[in-house]
Formats: C-alpha cells, structure tokens, sequence
C-alpha cells in the first residue's frame, strides 16, 4: 500500500463511519507519511494504545471496500504489531512525538527522531531486513554512538551486543561514517 494515500483515505472512510482514531505509528507507515520514505508498505503498525474493537473492525471493512475496489489491503493491515516496543523506549518518550498526519477523524504521530531511530536500529540487528529504511534515515555518527548502549540492552544473549556493534559500524561505513 502507498501509506499516505491509503491513510488519506481511511481517514475519509473513518469520517463517514463516525469512528475516530489517535495514535502513534512506527515502521514504514511513519516513515513514509515523514516524506524519509517513498516504499509501499503491507501494513500501518500501532505503537499505541491498544486498538479497540471499534478501530479494527472498521479496518477491516475498510480493507474489504479497498479490495472490492481492485487494490490489496489485508483485514489486519492495521494493527497492534509493534507495541511491545513501549515498554522498552527509554521515559519520555510520549512528550517527543511529532504530528505525522492530521484528518477528520484520524491523527497519526510517530516517535521523535532518536526514538524512531532506536525503533529501526535495534529491528535492523533483530531482523536484519530494516537497512534501506535505516539509510534513509541517515543517522549521523554521533547517533549511532549515542544509541548504541541502548541497542546493546535489548536482548540478553551474550553475543548481541558484539553483533549491534557490527550491525551499527557497517551502516556507519554504508553512510560514509569512517568508521
């Protein structure tokens, strides 16, 4: 899905059921409505609060209405995926969102910059599949350095914070870090 023209039109779609929705959003979806990305993505992932019942069965009349109208949205394009993440952002993170998008009946935020960054760094040495996302994003030296001993807390297995600190020094070079 193009996230900013298919947010546009949940928006419209919400407006006319009479649902509203205010929440944050991470991943592609908020990249892409950021103007860092231009990538389709599967998905619009919630980092908070939790969907109600509400949200998500209106999310999948929506994606139905999409596919009738022969695009591909699956029923659970909208969803919860990534909300162990708020247990894990460092305080404060709720007073460092930024407005992404402003509708009728939706508003999205996303996380401020260090945090999205924390979010996408520590999925790259996860799952290894964010790179593109985390060039675009293009973290300075100094931020790499900066979050690293946060990445490097994330996950008791006592070779992940060599593994972070390979993962982080090979986009540092990938952006042309030195180091």
């Amino acid at each position: 899905m193009k996230p900013t023209e298919t947010i546009g039109q949940f928006d419209r779609f919400l407006a006319a059921e009479g649902v509203r929705l205010d929440a944050v959003v991470i991943g592609g979806t908020a990249l892409a409505l950021l103007g860092v990305t231009a990538r389709q993505t599967n998905d619009c992932d919630v980092h908070a609060p939790p969907l109600t019942p509400e949200v998500v069965d209106a999310a999948r009349r929506f994606a139905s209405a999409v596919r009738r109208a022969g695009d591909s949205l699956s029923d659970d394009w909208l969803n919860n995926g990534p909300s162990s993440l708020v247990e894990a952002l460092p305080p404060g993170w709720e007073e460092r969102l930024q407005i992404v998008f402003k509708g009728t009946a939706l508003t999205f935020r996303t996380l401020g910059r260090l945090d999205l960054l924390r979010s996408k760094l520590f999925a790259l040495c996860d799952r290894g599949l964010d790179l593109p996302d985390c060039l675009a994003l293009a973290p300075t030296a100094e931020e790499l350095s900066d979050l690293l001993p946060w990445i490097c807390q994330q996950d008791l297995n006592p070779d992940w914070p060599e593994h972070v600190r390979a993962t982080l020094a090979d986009l540092g070079r990938r952006l042309s870090h030195g180091v």
